[in-house]
């Protein structure tokens, strides 16, 4: 047996018991997403179309560099991952192939997607500043770049550098400003950070309500799925409230999750149709409300936690394939700040 079937017999086991006649065929997603995240959605195409999703999970590094290693021999027809970091890398490295689809086209807003249609959006999430109630007030955020102001000196948490979601910030005010401008801004940020960068976005949030920082830098989703957790998330969360930088300008940097069908894949006819439901309106609601991501296709309403933080704002409009572009410069530019 391939390793690739050994490795989704789990997921398969239920399938090949009960026997099941798929009429419509089947498609294999390879998700960065965990599996409660995707699962039901696939789910629910299964049921609408009679095509089998067999999905294998994992790191969105990992996923990369199996298809890298699979080649042409990979039974992937479709890559679900996180941040446009991955899917540019995806592209660049060959692994991705152009989809011309009326209905991804007109869900997907041109730059959410990648410009020559080899992957699209299926969620955003903006990365944010949470500061502390008690000691921070609003009227003293403004923009990311003011974040380098010495009034912040040991007041800030933050991941460190070989983050994806930092590096794709950091590309976007290479996007803007250039390249000196933004290493200039990552050694003023380094220099007022409160603590060497540790732990994830949900660590930074924590962080800041213990009084170890004022302010931090986040995805409004953690922050989401903290407000909807257990006790002691959620007592940490509530302790924070959420700004969105550069309100008065080019707006708050976005990020997305994407997907993409593979080079050479065997079911690229499913793995579009499983594209298009995933930007569909039943799909956008439950992204939504289960995870707290803001939907890329237009009239699909937020969370009712997300909603609270003040929806719709001004959103960067950046391609966000920029972010991928810029990805290896953001990388230099991080090491020579001694951001680490």
């Amino acid at each position: 047996m391939h390793s690739w079937k050994k490795a989704l017999l789990p997921v398969m086991a239920v399938t090949l018991l009960s026997g099941p006649v798929y009429a419509g065929g089947e498609v294999n997603l390879y998700s960065a997403r965990k599996e409660n995240l995707i699962k039901p959605l696939l789910d629910k195409f299964t049921g609408q179309t009679g095509i089998k999703v067999n999905l294998l999970t994992g790191k969105a590094k990992t996923l990369l560099q199996r298809l890298r290693s699979e080649g042409r021999n990979t039974p992937a027809d479709l890559l679900l991952t996180v941040d446009a970091g991955n899917l540019h890398a995806a592209k660049a490295a060959g692994l991705l192939q152009p989809v011309q689809s009326a209905v991804l086209e007109a869900a997907v807003p041109a730059n959410l997607r990648d410009p020559d249609n080899q992957w699209f959006a299926l969620s955003t999430r903006s990365r944010v500043i949470v500061y502390s109630k008690e000691r921070v007030k609003a009227s003293e955020l403004s923009t990311y770049e003011d974040l380098a102001s010495p009034k912040w000196k040991g007041r800030i948490c933050i991941r460190s550098s070989g983050n994806i979601y930092n590096q794709s910030l950091l590309a976007s005010l290479i996007a803007h400003h250039g390249v000196a401008e933004a290493e200039k801004w990552a050694r003023g940020v380094v220099a007022n950070m409160a603590r060497p960068p540790q732990g994830n976005d949900r660590a930074q949030v924590k962080a800041v309500a213990a009084g170890i920082c004022d302010i931090a830098v986040v995805n409004t989703y953690y922050l989401g799925v903290m407000l909807n957790k257990d006790a002691a998330q959620k007592e940490a969360a509530r302790q924070v409230s959420v700004f969105f930088p550069n309100q008065n300008g080019r707006g708050a940097h976005v990020n997305v999750s994407g997907a993409g069908v593979v080079a050479g894949a065997k079911h690229k006819e499913n793995a579009v149709k499983l594209l298009e439901f995933l930007v569909g309106d039943e799909a956008q609601k439950w992204y939504a409300q289960a995870n707290h991501e803001y939907p890329v296709k237009a009239g699909i309403p937020v969370s009712a936690t997300v909603n609270a933080w003040g929806y719709p704002f001004r959103q960067d409009g950046l391609n966000v394939s920029e972010l991928g572009i810029h990805n290896a410069e953001a990388v230099k530019v991080f090491d020579r700040a001694g951001w680490r």
